[in-house]
């Protein structure tokens, strides 16, 4: 059954908390900025959670009109989750809790999810706003991904993009190095031009 607590304050933060304030339901709104997920992918993408506390949290962030629960059409034909109006107003909490975290230690042996690691280059990248529209593809593991540069910003979603000038098939970690020392793409599995990548990752300060 689900778990969730108020905090009984009438506090506009913790009112706010009383929504999204248990564990893991952060996490899942973090996992599906990207756009929906099936219920396996949230379960992938977050380890430490069990399943029947993903259900919870679910259910909770449901209830509240955070995540909405919908059938895709055929042939997938799945249930998927997919962020709200409501639960897209958490994108910038998510930001600014990243930049707190930023200098806290990395556990050792810590799972990092594809959403995680591309949420980082989605931040970090600063790509000149003269700089020609450019739409890239990053599959990490099995999850592909479209990035695309525009107007000094970029922009992420789940699925393969329709035209590509360049893509990278990696792993989140293994992006991470690669955005650390974009030097490492000669040896990385890149198709099209790597030059894209290198002056995309190039433009994250270390």
């Amino acid at each position: 059954m689900p778990t969730q607590r108020i905090y009984g304050d009438a506090c506009t933060i913790a009112r706010a908390l009383d929504v999204v304030g248990e564990r893991w339901a952060l996490l899942i709104v973090r996992e599906l900025l990207f756009g929906p997920q099936r219920y396996s992918d949230l379960r992938h993408a977050l380890p430490g959670a069990s399943s029947n506390l993903i259900a919870d949290r679910l259910r909770e962030l449901d209830a509240n009109g955070v995540v909405l629960r919908r059938r895709l059409p055929p042939p997938a034909a799945s249930w998927v989750y997919e962020l709200t109006a409501r639960g897209r107003r958490l994108e910038p909490v998510l930001y600014a809790l990243g930049a707190f975290g930023s200098d806290v230690p990395v556990p050792r042996d810590a799972y990092l999810s594809a959403t995680s690691a591309l949420l980082y280059l989605r931040q970090s990248a600063r790509p000149e706003h003269r700089w020609p529209v450019t739409v890239c593809g990053i599959q990490l593991e099995d999850q592909p991904f479209t990035v695309r540069s525009k107007q000094g910003r970029i922009e992420v979603r789940r699925g393969e993009p329709e035209q590509a000038v360049a893509r990278l098939q990696t792993t989140p970690w293994g992006l991470m190095e690669l955005i650390s020392d974009p030097s490492r793409l000669s040896d990385a599995d890149v198709a099209g031009d790597p030059g894209v990548f290198q002056r995309l990752f190039a433009t994250i300060a270390g």
